[in-house]
């Protein structure tokens, strides 16, 4: 089930695979988070505001790793927040740890251009 009603679309594993097969040829910026982590709560809404920036030109999401975490296991995710950039399916670029805006920005714009 996916929500956008919060910004960032909220994936789960069901309906993971099938948002980054629509995505086609856009980026996919998946933030891996839990509720309890403070970094995560940081990033919450430069992740959730990104999604109305970057509207149909991107797609902007999140997985609680404690809701799905045999996603968190199959990308490898070890620390949160993790934020891992996919394009047509692959992993193209990963930041541990609360990067801030300006971080998110430049993964997003360099993935745009890739």
């Amino acid at each position: 089930m996916t929500d956008t009603n919060q910004g960032a679309t909220h994936l789960t594993t069901a309906s993971f695979d099938a948002t980054i097969s629509e995505a086609g040829d856009k980026p996919v910026l998946v933030d891996f988070f839990a509720e309890w982590c403070g970094p995560c709560k940081m990033a919450a809404p430069i992740i959730d505001e990104l999604s109305g920036t970057y509207a149909g030109k991107a797609v902007i999401a999140k997985v609680d790793v404690d809701a799905n975490q045999g996603l968190a296991q199959k990308y490898g995710v070890m620390s949160i927040p993790t934020v891992v950039m996919l394009k047509n399916g692959k992993e193209i670029n990963r930041k541990i740890g609360f990067a801030g805006r300006e971080g998110y920005v430049q993964m997003l714009d360099s993935a745009m251009k890739a």
